[in-house]
């Protein structure tokens, strides 16, 4: 049988007896006023109808041991379920709540957290996620403010000006958006809930009032009692009260059910039946306790021993004298149990909480030990920063630590993360100071290729022009801003300078317009060229062809074209023979760097291994935004198709990597 079948199996006992047998009574109060024992007299075989008052002295009231005990032993499991149980009193959501998996908030990057919020908000209800949405608020809240710092410093740091900072992202505001949802469907839940209280609150003291009434009715006591059972059948369907209110409605119940319980002492075998029906439905619940008392899930069985003390209380009265001492032992006996694995379990909890500290510890005694460096390189501080980002995801994925230590714990990360940015963000400060410096040493290059372009002193003025070239590359990195900007405008200067030469050099000779004639017909002759099956041999044939093509000469600076018809007419031999890409790429580029290299000017290759080395480092980059990018992807599947996007994005942009050093090699081979 099913736990959830068990506590039906309670709620549901003893249905097929009649109205006598299902007097049902709502909390353990109104057992300090039960039924007083009949007395015979044996001698006249009459019975004698003793009054409460008159037996008050002589015997003592149903269940008031199963109350003193828990009074003289100030019980701690039952006063925390009790208070449990009175705090759910107008929640009605209480029990959903327990079945929402807590998950850990903690570990969650931003993102996540927002869709987290919003699965709640579409499939629970608004008042069982409260807990939830509080854990989940207290996390986004302190890694939006962590964040937020990180790119104010940031933005200090790269000249801003702090009163102009601002920064936003569609992560908080989809947040946001889902907070307002939830804080308004909050809202209107308590405005209906407010009226359905008072409407409740009103139903009761009108069943208190009925209940009053019944006392001394002249009437038939069955008709009385028929009367009890359905007043206290309305009271328990009736729905939950402010909590203000709780504690005095129930005892204005309880009193006037005692009350009526006083005045069914004249009537023994309805009060007999009673008894029967609440030791039945008691011992129900005591071996259901027990049970519980063996679960593994201790939290699970805890919150059912809560529904079985309520069930206790509040729907069952009393019991036969003598049975009232066994079953509260026995139902006290398992209730400790369960409540000492409780807090053992919150214990082992506690101790994980502290090991967790002890990493979150150590993990922001390595950031502080990061931070103690001098003299130290771009190349260096770049691996710092990698690790101080791996020890902050380490920081956010430790876990929970014991709560009166978090914010501190909070604080201390914080502080140490903070310290390293202020001394990484004062390295680049200088460095972009040296920056600056190389910047204007570099300006002056360029007035000075701008001043000389266009001068026809050619003898003078081309060894000044790569003097200045040179110079150019001795000098260091500038900011990242003017580095494409100066760069285009120094090359355009040096570049107009030398095709002045080149088209003055270039003016088409005899000799130049014969190649072009040849290389026309080497053209339609190799379109019709026959490749053999075996792929060596047709690389070998292609590289003869290029070295023939190469071997006629150079063409008029004007006709220059033909030679990317030749090379898309190598690209189509290539690809009859099913070279890899790479293998083709590095073919037709050893031609490029062949007909570079024949050139009288060095210039074509210099610049030629500058762009490689320029590309390297734009590629290189692109895969470190891309990894960066891989560590937001917190609690998403490998198999998301934007994950696998970024990682195709990465294996391409590494082949991409592979080829231009290879290309890089070749060029240094050739120095």
């Amino acid at each position: 049988m099913s736990d959830d079948n068990k506590t039906q199996q309670l709620e549901s006992a003893d249905d097929n007896n009649s109205d006598k047998n299902n007097l049902e009574l709502s909390n353990n109060q109104n057992e300090k006023s039960a039924p007083i024992e009949e007395t015979t007299d044996s001698s006249n075989d009459t019975v004698e109808k003793t009054t409460a008052a008159e037996a008050s002295n002589e015997e003592v009231p149903e269940n008031v041991s199963e109350t003193s005990e828990v009074i003289e032993e100030n019980d701690e499991v039952i006063n925390e379920i009790e208070e449990s149980n009175a705090e759910d009193a107008e929640d009605e959501g209480n029990k959903d709540r327990h079945k929402i998996e807590v998950k850990e908030y903690d570990t969650m990057s931003l993102e996540a957290l927002a869709i987290e919020l919003e699965k709640l908000l579409k499939n629970e209800k608004i008042q069982a996620i409260r807990s939830h949405v509080n854990s989940i608020n207290t996390e986004f809240k302190l890694k939006l403010n962590a964040l937020i710092d990180e790119k104010k410093e940031d933005f200090i740091n790269d000249g801003g000006n702090e009163i102009d900072f601002y920064y936003s992202s569609p992560v908080q505001k989809r947040y946001k958006e889902a907070y307002k949802t939830y804080r308004t469907k909050l809202n209107e839940h308590y405005q209906s809930l407010e009226k359905n209280l008072k409407q409740n609150l009103a139903d009761k003291l009108e069943i208190i009032e009925e209940l009053k009434g019944l006392i001394n009715l002249e009437e038939n006591i069955n008709t009385t009692y028929k009367h009890f059972k359905e007043l206290q059948e309305r009271w328990r369907t009736t729905g939950p009260i402010p909590r203000d209110k709780y504690n005095n409605a129930w005892n204005s119940y309880h009193h006037h059910v005692e009350m009526f319980y006083d005045f069914l002492h004249l009537n023994r075998d309805l009060r007999d039946l009673d008894f029967k029906h609440n030791l039945e439905k008691k011992l129900l619940i005591i071996e259901r306790a027990e049970e519980l008392a063996q679960d593994d899930n201790v939290m699970r069985a805890f919150r059912e021993l809560q529904e079985l003390h309520k069930m206790w209380k509040e729907e069952l009265g009393p019991v036969g004298k003598q049975h009232r001492e066994e079953i509260w032992g026995r139902f006290k006996a398992a209730t400790k149990i369960i409540n000492d694995k409780r807090h053992l379990y919150y214990q082992e909890i506690d101790l994980v909480y502290e090991k967790n500290l002890e990493t979150k510890l150590q993990i922001i005694a390595d950031i502080e030990a990061l931070n103690n460096y001098e003299n130290i390189s771009h190349g260096g501080l770049q691996k710092k920063i990698k690790q101080v980002e791996a020890l902050r995801e380490s920081f956010f994925n430790a876990g929970k630590v014991p709560i009166k230590v978090n914010e501190a714990t909070w604080a201390k990360f914080k502080e140490a993360v903070r310290n390293f940015n202020r001394k990484k963000n004062a390295f680049y400060k200088g460095l972009k100071k040296e920056q600056y410096k190389n910047l204007q040493l570099k300006l002056e290059l360029i007035k000075i290729a701008d001043d000389n372009k266009n001068s026809d002193d050619f003898e003078i003025v081309t060894p000044l022009m790569k003097k200045i070239q040179s110079d150019w590359k001795k000098i260091g990195h500038v900011p990242r801003k003017d580095s494409d900007k100066i760069w285009k405008q120094f090359k355009a200067a040096c570049n107009s300078y030398f095709d002045r030469i080149h088209a003055k050099r270039n003016a088409a000779s005899q000799e130049q317009v014969d190649a072009y004639d040849k290389k026309n017909a080497f053209l339609s002759a190799l379109k019709n060229l026959e490749l053999p099956t075996d792929k060596k041999e047709g690389i070998a044939l292609i590289k003869k062809q290029i070295k023939e093509w190469q071997d006629v000469g150079r063409v008029p600076h004007d006709k220059r074209y033909i030679d990317g018809k030749f090379q898309k007419a190598i690209d189509s031999l290539l690809t009859k023979l099913k070279v890899e890409k790479t293998e083709a790429e590095m073919i037709k580029y050893e031609n490029k760097l062949d007909n570079l290299n024949a050139s009288d000017d060095n210039r074509n290759l210099d610049n030629e291994r500058t762009f490689i080395r320029k590309k390297i480092d734009e590629v290189k980059g692109q895969i470190n935004q891309l990894e960066n990018n891989l560590q937001f992807f917190t609690n998403v599947n490998e198999d998301n198709p934007l994950v696998k996007e970024v990682h195709t994005n990465i294996k391409n942009h590494k082949a991409t990597l592979d080829l231009l050093k290879a290309k890089l090699q070749k060029i240094k081979s050739l120095y």
